[in-house]
């Protein structure tokens, strides 16, 4: 099972960006070396927030007139969210944006970021997970569905069952690019990351 991801393609890439959408938001897809393997850190999402709620996230959220660019966005909400100082941060690449159902623009870049203890933000935060990259490669960890969208029509969801944990909707969508991009991971349906 592969432990590392290849970043060359992922520095490589040339996003996908969308600027239709009501919101403008950012993540970061934190790279975090453990062991010698590769494992992706993620949020569990606080109970009480009102989007999403206890979903699995990575670290990130809305643009705010302070930030410069929208990589300042991810790296300043990574700050908020889990302690993260924005100088751990070795960005690699963007991924493709893609729209939420809430009407947001999010756009997902990928760092490395040292493997320490970070400290969640309890508003917004429940849980720091940090998932290896094997566990979510393997194919008995992955599903997906066809889904009738009232919008966006025919969508497939991804679903990452790993640790007891669940990675999907955004989060899984671009999950799937960076594993596709940074691994022989293959989806087994084609999604069209700007409709979905």
């Amino acid at each position: 099972m592969t432990t590392r991801l290849s970043l060359e393609p992922v520095a490589a890439y040339d996003p996908t960006e969308i600027d239709d959408q009501e919101y403008d938001a950012a993540v970061l897809a934190p790279i975090v070396d453990r062991d010698g393997e590769d494992h992706l850190l993620f949020t569990r999402r606080a109970d009480h927030l009102g989007e999403h709620p206890g979903q699995m996230s990575f670290p990130g959220g809305g643009a705010e007139p302070e930030d410069e660019t929208i990589l300042e966005t991810a790296l300043r909400e990574a700050n908020e969210e889990i302690g993260l100082d924005p100088s751990e941060a070795e960005v690699v690449g963007q991924l493709d944006d893609i729209r939420t159902v809430t009407e947001y623009a999010v756009t997902p870049f990928v760092a490395h970021v040292p493997d320490r203890e970070y400290v969640r933000d309890d508003n917004e935060v429940a849980e720091i997970v940090v998932l290896p990259l094997s566990g979510l490669l393997d194919p008995d960890n992955y599903e997906y569905e066809r889904r009738s969208h009232p919008y966006y029509g025919d969508i497939v969801i991804h679903y990452f069952h790993v640790d007891g944990y669940t990675v999907w909707g955004a989060t899984g969508r671009i999950l799937v690019q960076l594993l596709e991009l940074a691994t022989a991971f293959e989806a087994p349906e084609k999604v069209d990351r700007s409709s979905v």
